[in-house]
């Protein structure tokens, strides 16, 4: 049987929830005042906090007012750049939009990243942890779920269901769990480490770079929709420069020592190209070479 609207289990539900809400606010209360001026005339915020992993959904309401201020353009690059120290709750740094980097020092729950839309997140162990970063999962699932924009660099492995339906992030980490890169459409993810099953299950756009030396990359991919092939001279060069960004945020072990003999490394890296989306990318600069419509030449060949 329900419990009547007003009965004493009610009561203690909403007080329950309410209290979950306010903890969910405090932590973000205590930085959005201080990043008011980067909001209303783009002065620069600094700023380092403790973090728990009952503070969920930390930076969305600072992306909020972000937003409401300035519209989807967000803040010029770096304007404001937040460093936490700890354990992060649920949806760290979920929605945010560009000008913010949100910087961990610690681990993430689930939903790290949710809706990135043009911010920057950075995940690594703190200094002087006596544990391998790559050899141990650091975040949880689903991180960048539905991420629009942004980037995102992860110094360790992650759960399942990484960048599913990313639309248009770049992401760097040293390994995940199933299903990573599912339903995909857009952006560009990069894996440094070892894949679980299903790797690219449904993934229509964007593409995956997956480090891969010992050559068994391809038995945990599904190829329904996506071919392994080699790289192009363009990715080489773009990896090279998004790696050495990895490096430089996290202080990764694993990235520096694939830049110490990069031409070495860069052979072992296996590029994931959704067939479709390839072909919708030839077609465009087919068009673009010849003066054509780049409009009609996607429809024809997103036709097939």
């Amino acid at each position: 049987m329900l419990a009547p609207v007003d009965s004493p289990y009610d009561t203690a539900l909403h007080q329950t929830r309410l209290q979950d809400h306010r903890l969910e606010d405090a932590l973000d209360h205590r930085f959005l005042e201080a990043c008011r001026p980067a909001i209303e005339d783009g002065t620069r915020v600094e700023m380092s906090l403790p973090i728990t992993n009952v503070d969920r959904t930390v930076g969305t309401l600072l992306g909020y007012e972000i937003t409401k201020h300035c519209g989807g353009d967000g803040l010029p690059d770096n304007t404001i750049n937040l460093t936490f120290f700890g354990s992060a709750g649920q949806s760290f740094g979920a929605f945010v939009p560009r000008g913010v980097t949100m910087r961990l020092h610690g681990d993430a729950n689930d939903y790290f990243g949710k809706g990135l839309s043009g911010g920057r997140l950075v995940l690594r162990p703190p200094e002087g942890s006596p544990f391998a970063a790559e050899e141990q999962i650091i975040g949880g699932n689903v991180i960048l779920y539905g991420a629009t924009g942004g980037e995102a660099y992860v110094r360790g492995q992650v759960g399942e269901r990484f960048c599913v339906r990313n639309s248009g992030a770049t992401a760097v980490v040293e390994g995940v769990g199933d299903h990573g890169c599912e339903y995909m459409t857009g952006g560009r993810v990069v894996v440094l480490g070892p894949t679980g099953r299903n790797f690219a299950a449904g993934m229509s756009g964007g593409v995956a770079y997956v480090y891969d030396p010992d050559r068994t990359f391809t038995e945990r991919l599904n190829l329904e929709m996506v071919e392994a092939e080699p790289l192009g001279d363009d990715d080489a060069d773009w990896l090279a420069a998004t790696v050495g960004r990895h490096a430089e945020e996290t202080g990764s072990s694993v990235a520096n020592r694939l830049l110490e003999d990069w031409p070495s490394a860069v052979l072992d890296i296996v590029k994931v190209m959704p067939r479709d989306y390839r072909r919708v990318l030839e077609a465009t600069a087919r068009a673009t070479a010849a003066g054509s419509s780049v409009d009609d030449a996607v429809m024809a060949a997103s036709h097939g």
